[in-house]
Order: structure tokens, then C-alpha cells, then sequence
């Protein structure tokens, strides 16, 4: 489903990403786990798009199509979706504006009947009970005033209504309570399934208590050094990335 192949990425004319790998099949999660400055951040924000992150050589392909090549909006229409780290505030645009508008370009994109006023509604309350929002929520400016935990189920639930083939999630864990933790990794294995792929990037073994695995990578230095099974995780959290880089070397 996703290839990465040899990527390689600059900020501020300063190489981070320098030829990473990755593949990712339908149907499999797949846990990025590294160092601080180690490229984790960068990696979702080349793949996404975001302004200022210069992918310098590779390509990046989601079933055949190199999203290198595609406008960020183009990005999400070829299935991608990226729950951010510090998700932003849209003041004076509600959730469910946000929500409707996106789905419905989704379904233009897609050649498919986008659904009905009724039908929206619906599947956005149920989508709000799923990641245990208040359906007021959908009223208010998007991410306006809401807590961290908030903002980071909020990232779910817009998962939950676009129904992505590609969900990369770049430390959808940071500044979660144990609760709120629990919530968005219900919502993301709500979601696991034979025909979608998930790249979850983290710093800490605890989200991957709730949201398990199939392999588990460590990025360092721009590029993936080591790879394993979910037992991978648990080494690291007990024993740091020290060990492997010095293998490496």
C-alpha cells in the first residue's frame, strides 16, 4: 500500500531525512519510534505536504501514485490523513462545517453521493461517541478552546468520518492522560481493517500498550536503522536507543 523508497528531506536547507525505507502493507500498523531530532516529525510533515519540509530525492507512493507530486489537498483525496502532533485552532469554523466540507469533497473527489444532511449528522454523533466527545463539540470552532486531550480526539474522530486508506499519526500520544490515551487508541483499533494502513509515530511504549503493533521501526539520523516485531518496542522502553545505534555502528 505505501513504498517509501530512499526518501530524503530538508529544513531550512538542512538534510534530516537522508534515504529512508519503509513499507507498509494493507492491513498492518506499523510503529516509528527514534530519538529526539531523529526525523520522526519530519517524515509526517514530508508526507503530508506541509510548507517548508523540501523532499530533496525519493519517492513516497500510496497504491502506485507518488504523493510527492500531489498538492497537499490531492494528498488526502489519494487517501491519506495525518493527525498531527500540535493539531491547530480554526477560530469562527465550526466542527461541523469542517467535517461536511471535507467529507463532501472526498465524495466529489471519489465520484461517490456524498451523505445527506440526516445521514451526516448522524454518522458525526455517532463518530463523537466513539472517541467519548460531547456532540456539542460539532458546534464550536474547530480545536477552539479545546484541552490537548480534546484536540487529539478530535484528530480521531475527523479519522473516523473521512475513512482514510493511510492513517499516519505523529505523536498522537503527547500530552495524553491515561484515559485520554485509552480513548484515541479504542478509536484508532476501531478502525484497523484488511484494507488500511496505519503508521503511527511515537516516543513512548505505553501508546503501543493500546494500539499493538505488527513491526516496529527505529528511525535515527534520517534513516530506519532497525526493524522487528512488537517485542522491538518493549526493548527500547527498557533499554534506550543506545544499544542499537551502537550496533550500527
Amino acid at each position: 500500500m505505501l513504498s517509501i523508497e530512499n526518501l530524503q528531506a530538508s529544513v531550512d536547507e538542512k538534510a534530516i531525512l537522508k534515504g529512508l525505507n519503509l513499507s507498509v502493507g494493507a492491513g498492518e500498523v506499523h510503529a516509528i519510534m527514534g530519538p529526539n531530532g531523529a526525523g520522526k516529525s519530519t517524515l509526517s510533515n514530508v508526507m503530508g505536504g506541509r510548507p517548508g519540509y523540501e523532499a530533496t530525492g525519493g519517492s513516497v507512493t500510496l497504491d502506485g501514485v507518488n504523493l510527492l507530486e500531489l498538492e497537499p489537498e490531492e494528498r488526502a483525496y489519494a487517501g491519506l490523513f495525518l493527525a498531527f502532533q500540535y493539531p491547530v485552532e480554526l477560530p469562527g469554523v465550526s466542527n461541523m462545517e469542517f467535517l461536511k466540507a471535507a467529507v463532501e469533497a472526498n465524495c466529489e473527489n471519489r465520484g461517490v453521493e456524498a451523505p445527506n444532511t440526516p445521514a451526516f449528522l448522524k454518522a458525526a454523533r455517532e463518530a463523537c461517541a466513539q472517541v467519548n466527545l460531547n456532540p456539542d463539540f460539532l458546534k464550536r470552532g474547530v480545536n477552539e478552546g479545546f484541552s490537548g486531550g480534546e484536540r487529539k480526539r478530535n484528530e480521531i474522530l475527523q479519522m473516523i468520518m473521512l475513512q482514510p486508506k493511510l492513517c499516519v499519526l505523529d505523536e498522537t500520544d503527547s500530552g495524553l492522560d491515561i484515559d485520554a490515551l485509552q480513548v484515541v487508541a479504542d478509536g484508532v483499533n476501531s478502525m484497523r481493517s484488511d484494507d488500511r494502513g496505519f503508521v503511527v509515530i511515537t516516543h513512548y511504549q505505553r501508546l503501543l500498550d493500546y494500539i499493538v503493533p505488527d513491526f516496529v521501526h527505529v528511525l535515527s539520523d534520517g534513516k530506519i536503522i532497525k526493524s522487528g516485531g512488537s517485542e522491538l518496542a518493549l526493548e527500547l522502553e527498557k533499554n534506550g536507543y543506545g544499544w542499537i545505534e551502537q550496533e550500527v555502528a
